[in-house]
Parts: structure tokens; C-alpha cells; sequence
């Protein structure tokens, strides 16, 4: 058995993200801090107590599975007597503190900002704050305090099955609100106190400022702000696109990857200090102490923070020289940020970042044996495609759950990228110094900035390779999970080779192929009738297995290029999208279903208590319908005017008959 798996901080870490996972999906504890205290110092006494091995495993497990429960119920603002929602009345002032600049939409400033006061009382919680562009004002900073009115909106679950859920996201950031202000609706810009993260941000704007004075061009400096300083607002979404379809995205954010390179080039420079007596950790000690000033320049963002702790563990780990001080480094290190952050756990780049040096860790030593170059520079070579590959490996499952593409030329990208990113890395830092000591030679500025702009020229080419680009890649969260198994046995397999071993492997390849047929049965047995929600635009679906045909208004062209049509397609394992004739009677399994639209013009008889769709505002007389046809529903989609909908709304409440408002609800599926 691999030494990991004897380290007890790894089981630890299992129960507690089981009690994260749990506390935060089925709110299980809802009974108060003070109970949830009582019970971990009860089982902390017993812990300390009793000396049975096998009662203080059983109750250590138990301990870390209450403390994810805890620090999820503990960071849930929502626990708390002085939650702002509470607080807010029509005639209520409000103090908001700017805590992250997020990157601009195409009307609106984002902001996450923390709800300092309603009134006069202290409150706590985080909003998402929009305010209208206006060129004539500059944009707000980190520490700002605003005095706002109370204007606040619930964050809304998306409107159709599949899409990204904005709600979701921003939820397992503790934000459930958000703000959408014009600037003359900002009533008072109060005086603040700097805070650490503000003292960073403003110091990133000195270097930024500094950069831009040095005629950068717009693309390279955004390049060095996303690389150097954790900032991509500027980074165009061409160039991001560029970067994820050539399989480079991690390029752009701060990460493992990021801050790995940096710990190598530190462990060479400081390597004179190891000479010196307690040299190793003075050494650590130096290293560590300069990737957190690297993290402070950053930022301190969460992907930041996340990085530079887990490259510390490791450091510190290689310091005292323990075997496999890589794999217990990354153990240790997300027990710790866990326990802290309990939400890290949701967050994409903390699960990708910790999957791909795992990847690198357990994979890639049993790749680069397969084959054994017998010059340096082939060596090299392997040995970074084996890298690039194990990282692959370590994310792919989820990186395809989540973006449902995977870039076939990775390999290629990475082979050019990654070994001059360190390059890239260390002539940044020397560049922004010069650039703030204001002595940096102009032939520097081209040389630079033409290194990074070839660097976006080869990766927008690989862009365009899309024949390598796999796209529209659907998959369901139980198949990540055995892929995830057949990788994990596959591994073990290959660490070790036995009968036991191989018939790990030949299982989860079993459990693979089950979950496939399962999910491919599932899906062709599948039938719905679905009405979609778009603005302006009456939309209308019956879906049978991986058949999807479409009533709709819009050419078939326009409407295959719908993204809410997409994302129900990848999401529902859908292949073929057609459009029909419309027709304004539909029996769909025994169920009549009348369309009216603008026509107005509808069948009277026939019909057993059918569900009544109403599109583009058709001038009826609901309550004579409602009297001659005795709807069992009646459903309004985004293509009506809303006084209209609010006005059909009153009338079938009047008459006690369920009215579905696609704008509010969302869409509407009947199922058989």
C-alpha cells in the first residue's frame, strides 16, 4: 500500500469534506452554534479520554466531520441574527466597502462588496454590485465605502434547464443578493480605512499605470497583468478563447502551475544558503517568505492564497527532507485550507488545481519510465510531456464536466508554453521594478512585450487547429466519477502490477461501462415537452430520446446558434436539433396542449382541459376562454409584454386556475 494512504490527515480530510459537502447541500445542522460547540467538546473529551484505538478513530472521524458541518454553518452569513436582509427597509441607508473589482459586462461595473451598516446598525453578508458605465466617472477601488439606497434583488436560478447557474455560484460565495445602480445613485462616497487587500490593490494599480506608461500594447499588457499581477478584467474575451481552446487557460490565472515554477527557480537561487549552518530551513523559510509577497502583489486572491499555501507545505516539507513530502504537502495543505475556507471545496480552480499535482505526483513518475531518452535535450522533452500529460489526466474528467470541450493539441501548447513560462515569469518581475524605479530601457519594453505577443500569436494559431478541438462534450456527474475510478485503478495498477491490482482496474472499467449503458437507457427512454424562456421570442420543444424538435418563429440557422437551446442539448445528451412546422394544437401523451398567438385565433371544442400557451401577446378575452375551455394551465412565455403577463396573471387567479410565468419560474416541462 502506498505510504499515502497510512497518512492520517488524508482520512481526516475525507470526513471533513463529507461534512462540508452535507452541511452545505442539506443544511442537516440548523440548530445553533452553541449545540454544534457542546457536541465537538464533547467528542473532543472523549477523544483525549478514552484510550481504546479503535473509539478514538471512530471519534476523530466524527470530530473533522463536525468541523466541516461547523465552518460551513459558521460562514453562512445567513446564520446570523445581523444579516442585512433583516435590516432593510424602503427608506434604509446603506454602507457598502468594495472588496473585489470583478471584470466588466458590457453595461455594467461588477463589484463584490460587503454590507457594512443599514442605518446605524453593524451588519454582515456580501452583495453583487452593478453600477451603469459612465465614462465621465472613474471606477471605484477596493476599500471604497459607498452610501447606497436599498435597492436589493435576489440573485435568480437561471430560467432554463442546463445553463450556468449564476445563483449557484455566487451562493457558494455567501452572496445572495445583488445591487443594480446608476452612478448618481451612489449617494455619498464616505472615507475608509485601508485594509491589506486595499494597500495591494492600489499598489497593483501603481505597477499597472507604470506598465501602461511604458507603451505596452493592449493585449501583451493584459498578458503580464493576468500572469504578474492576478488580474485578467483586462484580458479580452477573443484572447481567452484563444487560450482555452488551445488547452493554455491556466496560463492566464495564478496557480499552481504559476507558483510551482517560481518555488523551482527560488529553490536554485536560495540553494547557496543550504552551505550555511541550519541552512535547509533558512532556506524554506526564504522561499516561503517571498512567494507570500508574490501572493501580496497578486492580490490575495482565492486562487492565489490557495496556490502559494500549497506550495508552502511543500517547501516546508522538502526542508526536513520526508519522503513523498510532495504528496503529504498537498494532504496537509488542503486540510488546513478547508478547514479555513470551507467553500475553496466548490470552487473549479481549487478542485483543478489540486487534481492536476496530484496528476503530476502519481502519474507522471510512471509515465516518464515507459521511455528513456538517451540525449538531454529528448530527456527534457519527455519529461515535459509527461508532466503536461499526467496534469491532463489528473483534470480531464472534470475540466469536460465542466466546459464540455477537451483541446486535443494541449500537448503542443504546453511543449512551447510552459518551459519559457518561468522566463516569462522572472523577466516580468524584473521588468515591472524597472518599471516602477522608472529605469527600464526601451529595447526591454519591445523585447518583452514582442515575446508575449508571439506567445498569443502561436496559441491563437493552435486556436484555429479546430479539427483538434473537441467541443459540445457532454457529461453527467456520476460518469466523472467513473472515470475518475477507472483513472484512480489504472494508477494503482501501473504503481504496482498484481492480479488484485488488475482486477481493480478491470472493475472500475465495468463500472464505466455500466454507468454508460445506464445513462444512454436513461436518455433514450426520455420524452418532454418544454417551453422555453427567451426575451422577445416564443420557443417551444418536444423531446424524445436524443431528438429535440423545435416550434419557434426563428430560422433554423438563428436558431441553433441559441445558447439556452445548447446548453439544454449538451446537458440532456442531445445530438440532432430540428425544426417543425408550427402548429397550435399539440397532444403530447394524451395531454391537449393549445398554443394562441398573435393571431388570436384558437379551436373551441374538442379539447379536455387543455394547457393554454400564450405567445407574442394575443388580444383575447382570457376570462371568456378561461369559461369556454376550463384550461388545467395556462402559461405565459418571454415573448409577451410583462403589463400584459401581470394582467393574464390577475385574471387566472381570479378564476383559481395555475398560471406558470416563464420570466419568473422559468421554463415549463411536462413530462409523461
Amino acid at each position: 500500500m502506498h505510504p499515502l494512504f497510512k497518512y492520517v490527515p488524508l482520512h481526516l480530510l475525507v470526513f471533513l469534506i463529507l461534512g462540508i459537502g452535507i452541511q452545505f447541500y442539506t443544511q442537516i445542522w440548523s440548530f445553533g452554534f452553541p449545540k454544534l460547540l457542546c457536541g465537538f467538546l464533547i467528542l473532543l473529551l472523549v477523544l483525549i479520554t478514552v484510550q481504546n484505538k479503535v473509539v478514538t478513530t471512530v471519534v476523530a472521524f466524527l470530530l473533522f466531520f463536525i468541523i466541516g458541518v461547523s465552518s460551513v454553518y459558521i460562514q453562512d452569513t445567513r446564520n446570523f441574527k445581523n444579516i442585512y436582509p433583516s435590516l432593510l427597509r424602503k427608506d434604509a441607508k446603506v454602507v457598502l466597502k468594495i472588496s473585489k473589482i470583478l471584470k466588466s459586462g458590457f453595461y455594467h461595473e461588477k463589484y463584490i462588496a460587503e454590507v457594512l451598516q443599514v442605518n446605524k446598525e453593524k451588519t454582515r453578508g456580501h452583495i453583487l454590485l452593478q453600477l451603469q458605465k459612465d465614462s465621465l466617472k472613474e471606477q471605484f477601488k477596493v476599500d471604497d465605502l459607498l452610501l447606497v439606497p436599498p435597492f436589493f434583488t435576489r440573485v435568480l436560478p437561471p430560467l432554463n434547464p442546463n445553463q450556468f447557474n449564476y445563483k449557484a455560484y455566487l451562493t457558494k460565495q455567501g452572496i445572495h443578493h445583488q445591487l443594480f445602480l446608476e452612478k448618481h445613485q451612489v449617494l455619498k462616497r464616505l472615507k475608509s480605512k485601508a485594509t491589506l487587500q486595499g494597500v495591494a490593490a492600489k499598489f497593483r494599480d501603481k505597477v499597472q499605470h507604470s506598465l501602461l506608461k511604458q507603451g505596452f500594447e493592449k493585449d501583451e499588457l493584459a498578458v503580464l497583468s493576468a500572469l504578474l499581477l492576478g488580474q485578467r478584467q483586462a484580458v479580452s474575451k477573443e484572447l481567452l478563447s484563444d487560450y482555452a481552446a488551445a488547452g493554455a487557460i491556466h496560463i492566464l490565472a495564478i496557480s499552481g502551475l504559476h507558483v510551482g515554477i517560481i518555488l523551482l527557480i527560488l529553490s536554485f537561487l536560495f540553494t547557496p544558503l543550504e552551505k550555511v549552518k541550519h541552512g535547509k530551513y533558512l532556506k524554506a523559510f526564504s522561499i516561503v517568505l517571498v512567494l507570500w509577497v508574490f501572493a501580496f502583489v497578486a492580490g490575495l486572491s482565492a486562487s492565489v492564497v490557495r496556490a502559494v499555501t500549497m506550495f508552502t507545505f511543500v517547501a516546508v516539507g522538502q526542508a526536513v527532507r520526508r519522503k513523498n513530502s510532495v504528496a503529504f504537502s498537498l494532504i496537509s495543505s488542503m486540510l488546513l485550507l478547508l478547514i479555513i475556507k470551507p467553500m475553496f471545496l466548490f470552487d473549479v480552480g481549487f478542485q483543478l488545481s489540486y487534481l492536476a499535482v496530484f496528476g503530476i505526483v502519481w502519474v507522471q513518475p510512471r509515465l516518464v519510465v515507459m521511455y528513456r531518452p538517451r540525449f538531454i535535450v529528448s530527456k527534457k522533452i519527455w519529461q515535459l510531456i509527461t508532466v503536461s500529460i499526467a496534469a491532463q489526466v489528473g483534470i480531464l474528467p472534470l475540466s469536460i464536466y465542466y466546459f464540455h470541450q477537451f483541446p486535443g493539441l494541449f500537448i503542443a501548447s504546453n511543449l512551447v508554453i510552459v518551459p519559457f513560462l518561468g522566463l516569462i515569469l522572472m523577466g516580468g518581475i524584473v521588468v515591472v521594478v524597472l518599471s516602477l524605479l522608472q529605469l527600464i530601457p526601451s529595447f526591454l519594453v519591445v523585447m518583452y512585450g514582442g515575446f508575449i505577443s508571439l506567445m498569443n500569436g502561436f496559441v491563437n494559431w493552435v486556436s484555429l487547429q479546430e479539427v483538434f478541438l473537441f467541443k459540445d462534450i457532454g457529461m453527467s456527474f456520476l460518469l466523472m466519477l467513473a472515470l475518475y475510478t477507472l483513472i484512480f485503478a489504472g494508477v494503482l495498477f501501473l504503481m504496482k502490477k498484481n492480479i488484485w491490482r488488475l482486477g481493480y482496474f478491470l472493475s472500475g472499467l465495468l463500472c464505466l461501462q455500466l454507468v454508460c449503458l445506464f445513462e444512454d437507457k436513461n436518455v433514450n427512454s426520455t420524452a418532454d415537452f418544454i417551453v422555453f424562456h427567451k426575451s422577445r421570442v416564443a420557443i417551444t420543444g418536444i423531446r424524445r430520446g436524443r431528438k429535440l424538435e423545435i416550434q419557434a418563429s426563428l430560422d433554423s440557422v438563428k436558431l441553433v446558434a441559441i445558447s439556452l437551446l445548447q446548453s439544454y442539448a449538451l446537458g440532456a445528451g442531445i445530438r440532432t436539433i430540428k425544426k417543425t412546422s408550427f402548429k397550435n394544437y399539440i397532444n403530447f401523451n394524451s395531454q391537449d396542449i393549445l398554443i394562441v398567438d398573435s393571431f388570436g385565433i384558437y379551436q373551441l371544442h374538442g379539447l379536455k382541459r387543455p394547457i393554454v400557451i400564450l405567445q407574442y401577446a394575443p388580444k383575447i378575452n382570457l376570462e371568456r376562454l378561461i369559461k369556454t375551455l376550463e384550461p388545467s394551465l395556462i402559461i405565459a412565455d418571454g415573448s409577451n409584454y410583462k403589463r400584459v403577463v401581470h394582467r393574464w396573471k390577475a385574471t387566472a387567479e381570479k378564476y383559481a386556475i395555475p398560471f406558470h410565468d416563464t420570466g419568473q419560474k422559468g421554463a415549463f416541462m411536462l413530462q409523461p
